[in-house]
């Protein structure tokens, strides 16, 4: 089974989701059988490669709030995201534009690596206050994660991903999808936002379930799909 997420680098509720889909994933008895790929979506591709300011000021300028109302919804945010096992620290997250972190994470993709680099990408800004704009700071991620110093260097100066994050988007927009995080699985059910792990965890079953139909041996010794009756059986209605 396919499960595509769209996600930004710089979205709290990106990384939440990802761990409470990640919990439903690991007590799925199929999971083993489940390819995870990560798509790029910017929040705010408009942003500058650095931004003199903190987030709270970001968040307030952007969306027109008062700072202490945006220092609130961080507040629970942390909270929620501490529930998850993370520890956010919003105030010394660098605000940047994530353009060259989704690169990364096409090159990382290329190399079976892209859920370890995503998950540095999350906690190095979210954690840490890393700047996920910078180059340096993009190469120490790739390289902890197995990715070689000057591959990375080279496709980030060359932009050689950045069509590829492009049609991350547009596929996005052509799903209609607008906000992040969002989950598709094999094509068919969409899950937007960081829902709780029971809701994931019965999407999977359900997705798994559609596609792989159970077989039931008929008395003939063939085959068919479930409803075949093979010797007594109890129902509803009895026996």
């Amino acid at each position: 089974m396919n499960i595509d997420i769209w996600s930004d680098i710089a979205c709290p509720w990106c990384y939440i989701g990802k761990r409470r889909f990640e919990s439903a994933l690991a007590g799925f008895e199929h999971r083993d059988d489940v390819t995870v790929t990560w798509h790029s979506f910017q929040l705010d591709p408009s942003l500058p490669a650095h931004y003199d300011g903190t987030e709270i000021e970001y968040l307030s300028e952007r969306k027109g709030m008062p700072a202490d109302r945006v220092a609130q919804m961080f507040a629970q945010v942390t909270e929620v995201a501490a529930g998850e096992g993370l520890a956010y620290d919003f105030g010394s997250v660098v605000v940047a534009n994530s353009l060259a972190g989704h690169e990364l994470l096409h090159l990382a993709a290329d190399h079976g690596m892209a859920g370890a680099v995503k998950e540095a990408l999350l906690s190095a800004h979210f954690e840490h206050g890393q700047d996920i704009g910078d180059r340096e700071v993009l190469v120490r991620i790739g390289t902890g994660a197995g990715l070689d110093a000057g591959e990375i260097s080279a496709a980030l100066e060359s932009g050689r991903y950045r069509d590829a994050v492009s049609a991350d988007v547009e596929r996005a927009q052509s799903l209609g999808i607008t906000g992040v995080p969002f989950f598709v699985l094999d094509e068919k059910y969409g899950i937007s936002g960081a829902q709780p792990v029971e809701l994931f965890g019965q999407a999977l079953r359900t997705a798994w379930a559609e596609a792989n139909p159970l077989v039931m041996v008929t008395p003939d010794g063939g085959a068919d799909e479930a409803g075949a009756l093979n010797g007594q059986a109890c129902g509803p209605d009895g026996c």
